[in-house]
């Protein structure tokens, strides 16, 4: 298994930044890539972004693409969200994922994502 938590939440303005970490740990050998996503109050959870384990290709939803930068450092089994010019739109939890099953292409759907973090709260003031 994977335990994956999520840290780095919190308030700040719209405009602002904030970086999001995950932490992997457990049988990170077996993960293929590491996905963030979010869900606001009343919305099904989203996809925000995915970073590959091996290789570090990247993938973004439209929404955050050029705002948001997804990474990682394998040495430290973490992933990372730096998201700058936040909206109040960006308002939600913010889930970090692990996907372990064999794939090149990078997943942006809930279900093809194997074990999950609990979330972090990122509330964006106008």
């Amino acid at each position: 298994q994977v335990q994956v938590v999520e840290s780095g939440g919190g308030l700040v303005q719209a405009g602002g930044s904030l970086r999001l970490s995950c932490a992997a740990s457990g049988r990170t050998f077996s993960v293929y890539a590491m996905g963030w996503f979010r869900q606001a109050p009343g919305k099904e959870r989203e996809f925000v972004a995915a970073i590959s384990w091996s290789d570090g290709r990247t993938y973004y939803s439209a929404s955050v693409k050029g705002r948001f930068t997804i990474s990682r450092d394998n040495a430290k089994n973490m992933v990372y969200l730096q998201m700058n010019s936040l909206k109040p739109e960006d308002t939600a939890v913010y889930y970090c994922a692990a996907d372990i099953v064999r794939s090149y292409a990078l997943q942006s759907r809930v279900e093809d994502y194997d074990y999950w973090g609990k979330g972090t709260l990122v509330t964006v003031s106008s």
